[in-house]
This record gives structure tokens, sequence and C-alpha cells, in this order.
């Protein structure tokens, strides 16, 4: 491999209508797909999301429709949604929707597939930079909706309870089936791409890696209004690692290092590349240029921007060995399960993927100490380019976070990304030393 240099069913169910919101304010300051995923889960409780950084959509906040609802008085008709009654909207038949809708049995009469995804190099030209798309239109499931599903399709677990979990997530709606498993309910059409892939692997990883990941039990298949596959998991218990809950932060950071150490000497033969249906991590940074440019914008005379240029063109710049590796994709707090203070779980491989692995060095920055980003280092053999590339990634993230809430200085989320940049820009003008 070249490196880089520098639903069926539906027909079945009762007629019904997708019922929107209107628009919000804070609907139009929010772009989840493209962004950077969670550096804290703490901002769910003030927005309702389980994800951080959401960087804007344009500067001048473009608007973004407010989730579809799924339940017994609101559910797909068909994969094309009605127009909103109030707003007018009505969600996006994006390719994706129509490749999920032709492979779980919808009747879609469209030509379009999926692209070919290929790893692109970093001095690609940029018409080679693999387009992201429109935002995915996301969809509300209903608690009645999931037992419905359940109890049709496995009937051994007919008589669980269901109920939702808190924080449930943003790319899939999680919900408790009994103490002992979960539900795992893609939002949109492009998280569904990911349902197939976490069948198809994670079996196949978790017996070769040191902690415990979730491996699914059941695939359910589009039914009750609900266009997508979905998934049963068991429950892995554990507390999300918040700083102040680890209580080694060196050993948090070996433990989490060499369960990094043993994914990526999983065998990538055959693994699933960088695309769509992990927003290609493992891919090229400059995917992600025109996020970038957007908060770097804004942030203008709210921190060291031409700094923050330098570092994003170094990370840029870093050449790839090009030899693909697995990687998980989303290594943040949310993901990283603790017990009794320590590493006990991975969680939520939704962007895994093979490639390039530095997309997992973010944490890094957004979570480890510095020495237990040091010992990190140097447990992972990270060179200076991949390091580089890794500070890429971490500063993405953060800039994308505190480009939407730089002007409360009060508020925790800013408070948090702006001393995740304090850090990384001192640590880079360190190693430049």
């Amino acid at each position: 491999m070249q490196g880089w240099s520098g639903a069926g069913d539906t027909a079945k169910q009762q007629s019904a209508v997708v019922v929107m919101d209107p628009v919000t304010p804070l609907d139009r300051r929010l772009r989840r797909d493209h962004a950077p995923r969670r550096l804290d889960r703490r901002i769910h409780r003030r927005i309702g999301l389980a994800a951080l950084a959401l960087p804007l959509l344009t500067p001048n906040r473009t608007t973004m429709t407010n989730p579809c609802v799924i339940g017994r008085s609101a559910a797909y008709s068909s994969i094309r949604p009605k127009p909103d009654a109030m707003s007018g909207n009505c969600t996006r038949t994006t390719p994706a929707i129509r490749h999920i809708a032709r492979r779980q049995g919808a009747a879609q009469p469209d030509e379009n597939t999926l692209p070919t995804v290929t790893l692109v190099g970093l001095h690609s030209p940029v018409s080679d930079t693999p387009d992201l798309g429109p935002v995915p239109q996301r969809i509300t499931i209903e608690t009645d909706v999931v037992r419905h599903l359940v109890a049709n399709q496995f009937p051994e677990w007919a008589d669980l309870p269901v109920e939702p979990v808190a924080n449930g997530g943003w790319d899939n709606w999680t919900f408790h089936l009994g103490s002992g498993r979960s539900v795992r309910m893609p939002s949109a059409a492009e998280y569904a791409l990911a349902v197939d892939k976490e069948h198809r692997w994670l079996p196949e990883l978790a017996p070769q890696l040191p902690l415990p990941i979730p491996v699914p039990l059941a695939m359910g298949r589009p039914d009750a209004g609900y266009p997508f596959s979905w998934s049963i998991y068991p429950w892995l218990d554990g507390s999300q690692s918040n700083p102040e809950d680890i209580a080694d932060p060196i050993r948090f950071a070996i433990d989490l290092a060499e369960f990094l150490v043993a994914l990526q000497r999983v065998d990538p033969t055959d693994g699933p590349g960088p695309g769509l249906h992990n927003w290609y991590r493992g891919g090229t940074l400059r995917t992600y240029q025109p996020e970038v440019d957007r908060s770097l914008t804004a942030l203008d005379g709210h921190l060291d921007v031409a700094l923050a240029r330098e570092i994003w063109k170094n990370a840029l710049d870093a050449p790839w060995n090009g030899k693909p590796t697995w990687f998980h994709g989303d290594v943040a707090r949310g993901n990283l399960l603790l017990d009794g203070g320590q590493l006990a779980a991975v969680i939520d491989f939704g962007t895994c993927g093979v490639g390039d692995p530095a997309c997992d060095l973010a944490i890094a920055w957004t979570l480890l100490t510095t020495e237990g980003s040091q010992e990190f280092r140097e447990r992972l053999s990270v060179d200076d380019a991949t390091w580089a590339r890794g500070r890429g990634w971490a500063l993405w993230k953060t800039l994308a976070t505190y480009s939407w809430c730089y002007d409360d200085p009060d508020d925790e989320d800013a408070v948090t990304a702006k001393r995740i940049l304090d850090g990384l820009f001192a640590e880079y003008a360190t190693s430049r030393r």
C-alpha cells in the first residue's frame, strides 16, 4: 500500500409520518459527523448529546434540522420522509441512505452505490481529498419501538425491560435490555454503515486484545418503521475516564498504550479502510482542512491562530510509512471505562478501521497527563512524524470544540478546550527546541 509523503419489512407497518421539530438556534451551531467525537461527555447534560466537539457547519451557523422521531405515532413510512408541516423541512435521501435501503430491502429505485475508498496521500491534490458529504439526518427512536423490535425478532429476550441509557450516544441510541445487555440503534443511515463492520470484525478483535471490548450478540433487521440494521450487545460495566477518577494516571496511560499496541498487531488483511463508515479516520487529515479553517476564522483574536496553523501544517506534512494497522478511531474518555479507577474496558468501535493509526494518539493531549503522555508514546514506540499527525488530530478536535463555546469564558467546555490547546501549544514549542 502506498504511504503518505509529507427496509423491506417496513411495508408491513401502518402508514406513519416523520415528525421533525423546527430548527432552533442551537441546531444551527451543531455539526456532528464531520467533527471530532467525544472529548468529554459532560456536554451531554447541556445540549442533550453524548458528543462534545461539534464544529460549525459554516461561520454563519448554517441550518441543520432536528432529528426525526420514530415511535408509535411517528415512524418512517419510507426511507424518504414527508416534509414537516411546521417548518417545511425534510431529510435528504443521501447516497448512504439509498445504499442502506437497497441492502436492507427497502424499495428505492436508485443506481448510486457507496464510492470505493482508498487512502489519500497527504500531498495529493485537493480534489482527491475525501468528501464528508451532507450532514446525516438523525432519527430519534422511542423506547416502545425498541421493545417491539426485540420482542418480534428475539422472543427469548422479550420479557426483559428496555430503558434508554443516560448519555446514550450520538451515532447510536443505546438502551438497556435487562441488566446484562444493551441495544444499539443507529441514528442515521451513515452510522448504520458500521453495523455490519462491527459484527464482522469485533468477534475477531476481542480475543486478541488485553481488555474487554463489546462483542455483538445478535443483529436485528429493519422493522416497525425503523429502517436500519441494529445490534444487541452485552453490557460492560464501568464509568467514563474523567481525570479526577483515574487512580494512577501513568498506569492508565501504560494500560491504554498496551491495548493499542495489541490492536495494531492484529492482522489488518481485508480490514475496513477509511471511508464514510468511520468518517475517514485512518486517512489523511486534509479531509478536515475546511473544518480547521472555519474554526480558526471564528477563533481569530482568541488564540494564537498563526501558531495553530503552523502546528496543523506540521501535521499535514508529516509522512506516513504506508503500513496500515488497526485503529479504534475514537479513543476518548467516554469510550474508556474505569473500574476502581483502573482502565477496565474499551467501547464504541463504530469508527474503527485499518489505516494510519495516528488518529488514536489524540488522547495524549486531550486526557493524559504530561508524564502519562510520555509513557504512552514510549510504549507505542511512536516516531516524530506519527506524533505530529496525532497532534494534528487533537488540534482539529479541540479547535472545533472551542470555536463554538469560546465566547463564554465561564463555560466548562470552553475552559477544558482552552486548557487542552494551551498544553498542546506548549508541547509543540518544546518539541521544536
